[in-house]
């Protein structure tokens, strides 16, 4: 069984790929920060299918709390085959508003959050795929957070990066989700759901499978020849 850590797993986008994933027949870490009942309904999940699959409570922002979750699952389980790094934070504010701290914290998740994982895990994955959760939002710009919008498109240029760095053994790849059902669009009234679905050239707001179905392909030896590329999920929505 391979074995795959899937960071900001317990809710929204996160827990579908590790429910994906776990269809796939990978053994998966469910990271999680604060949401311990999600994280462990996630598992449940997972486990009341038939998956394999484990929580873990990291803070991806912190490399020393990283690097021993890491530690203990290689330790625990062998090599690691996938990585997803999926954990982040958006905090709606725009440059006026936004504080130094929460600049701070948004570069902190997005960005070293999603390296962090990858430096810790080098030393026992040999050979796999990793994939980056970046977003639309990394092209187009963001009205309401630099932050977000800059920590994203800074995932994509590590991204680059490490796909040229890490090849041939571990393909580096990134999806770039558009306007999807999470939590993060909570607060959009009926109104703006529909203006939105509007603006969508396939008609809906996209739900966290549809990324985790493309995941699942760049986790996959279907994707054997693909490193280094960015995989926009938005419906239509931005094209570029």
């Amino acid at each position: 069984m391979k074995n795959v850590v899937v960071t900001g797993a317990a809710k929204g986008i996160g827990r579908a790929i590790a429910i994906r994933l776990a269809k796939d027949r990978f053994r998966v870490l469910v990271n999680y920060n604060r949401s311990i009942d999600a994280a462990q309904k996630t598992v449940e999940e997972i486990k009341k299918n038939g998956g394999v699959a484990e929580s873990y409570r990291a803070n991806v922002a912190s490399y020393p709390e990283v690097k021993k979750m890491i530690d203990d699952f290689c330790g625990k389980y062998g090599e690691i085959h996938g990585l997803v790094l999926n954990a982040g934070i958006y905090i709606r504010k725009n440059i006026k508003e936004m504080s130094l701290e929460d600049w701070k914290n948004t570069i902190e998740v997005n960005l070293n959050g999603a390296m962090y994982p990858v430096k810790a895990a080098l030393n026992c994955m040999k050979k796999g795929s990793i994939v980056f959760i970046s977003s639309q939002l990394s092209f187009k710009g963001s009205r309401s957070s630099a932050a977000y919008s800059a920590s994203k498109a800074g995932v994509l240029g590590l991204m680059r990066a490490l796909s040229l760095q890490l090849a041939p053994e571990i393909r580096v790849n990134a999806v770039a989700p558009g306007t999807i059902d999470t939590d993060i669009i909570a607060n959009y009234t009926p109104e703006m759901r529909r203006e939105r679905e509007r603006q969508i050239p396939l008609g809906r707001i996209g739900k966290p499978e549809d990324i985790a179905d493309v995941v699942s392909f760049l986790l996959s030896e279907d994707s054997r020849y693909i490193t280094g590329a960015t995989i926009d999920v938005n419906g239509g929505l931005y094209i570029h």
